[in-house]
């Protein structure tokens, strides 16, 4: 979905594709016949973004096979669909029954996520629509923040100079201009927006920058106005935002939030739960571990690593951080110009939500997709952008 900004510029919104499991390109074709192709029509729109997740094995067939990339522009443009941006963040098995801390994996030290991103920005290259020049590709804020030294960080940093390097070479060959974003995450060596300023301004290269997940920023307390006023003064480019809530629980020490919390924590993901206290941000890695007798403290509000449906906010007495995301968006794109053009929803927990809340059949799923996407629609357009054919 394309917007016009006040300033005339396009702002581009999508939904990321890792709700979607698939390691293979035909996995990734069924995707768009399946579940991207029906989500658009819901909306009665001709053309729908997509934030596309290609995993390695999927990015390696289409970067190595012209006809096969030559396919999916074919299939993407037959089915109403435009990517201008992809998620680099999972490199493989974010389908799988368990994920956790697999998804850090390989982290920016290892040769094999700078060769990954590199074939990511060779296919999106390719895959931007015919009048688009810009793209953006979403990645890992360097490594979890275990088994992450001084040799390893400087192993990362010449690994994503070096992709700087390409990025620029891509540009001269093809005319488009591809730029990746960290996506700080909580328990990573970039947890936050402040953790960003040091890596990415040593970097010093305008097609390194940051993914904003409005998620993660509310999981770690940051606020927005604050984390994006200090963005701006050390001239990090938003590369992106992904757009998304995280679960919020105001009295964490009543038992019967306890218990609304507890039907929360399952088995794939890592749900890293931050509070905030006089001392300073406390956390745990997972949800469960929160809940397991005083891990963290509970005398103020709890907010979890859980990315919940943005138009379905959770029962009471819980809640999610809706609100931290509709003030990001305002600076993002409210101001004379716009912070980034590249907005993603992304909720990729629509399988993991409690049973009762989880979409029984592909249906509902694209109905909840499409729902999302109306209240991103309308945040956009209250803003004063206009929606484009």
């Amino acid at each position: 979905m394309r917007f016009r900004h006040p300033d005339g510029s396009t702002v581009h919104l999508a939904y990321c594709t890792n709700v979607h499991p698939a390691e293979t390109l035909d996995g990734v074709l069924a995707q768009l016949r399946d579940h991207c192709e029906p989500v658009r029509r819901r909306l009665g729109r001709d053309r729908l973004g997509i934030g596309l997740w290609l995993a390695r094995d999927a990015a390696h067939a289409l970067v190595t096979d012209p006809s096969a990339l030559r396919g999916l522009r074919t299939e993407l443009e037959h089915r109403g669909l435009e990517v201008v941006t992809l998620n680099g963040f999972p490199y493989e098995g974010f389908g799988a029954e368990e994920v956790k801390y697999r998804v850090y994996q390989p982290d920016w030290a290892d040769p094999e996520r700078l060769a990954h991103t590199t074939d990511l920005a060779r296919v999106l290259a390719q895959l931007l629509p015919d009048d688009v020049t810009e793209g953006s590709i979403s990645t890992l804020p360097l490594a979890w923040r275990t088994a992450y030294d001084q040799e390893r960080a400087t192993a990362a940093h010449t690994a994503l100079t070096t992709l700087a390097e390409r990025l620029d070479a891509l540009h001269e060959l093809t005319g488009r201009s591809l730029r990746i974003g960290l996506e700080p995450e909580p328990g990573c060596t970039v947890e936050t927006t402040r953790d960003a300023l040091a890596p990415l301004t040593a970097i010093g290269h305008d097609r390194i920058g940051i993914c904003l997940d409005t998620c993660h920023l509310a999981t770690s307390f940051e606020d927005p106005h604050t984390a994006l006023d200090a963005l701006a003064q050390a001239r990090v480019p938003i590369v992106k935002s992904q757009l998304s809530a995280a679960l919020h629980a105001e009295h964490p020490h009543l038992p019967e939030v306890r218990a609304a919390l507890a039907a929360f924590d399952e088995p794939r993901f890592l749900h890293q739960t931050r509070t905030l206290t006089a001392a300073g941000l406390r956390g745990t890695d997972d949800l469960g571990e929160a809940l397991a007798g005083d891990a963290l403290p509970d005398a103020s509000p709890w907010r979890a690593h859980f990315h919940v449906p943005l138009h379905a906010a959770p029962a009471a007495p819980l809640t999610s951080t809706l609100p931290v995301l509709r003030a990001a968006l305002t600076r993002l794109v409210g101001g004379p110009h716009p912070l980034t053009h590249h907005l993603e929803v992304e909720t990729y927990t629509w399988q993991a939500l409690p049973p009762e809340l989880r979409p029984r059949a592909r249906a509902q799923l694209a109905d909840g997709i499409a729902a999302e996407l109306t209240l991103a629609r309308d945040l956009l357009t209250d803003l004063g952008l206009k929606e484009l054919p």
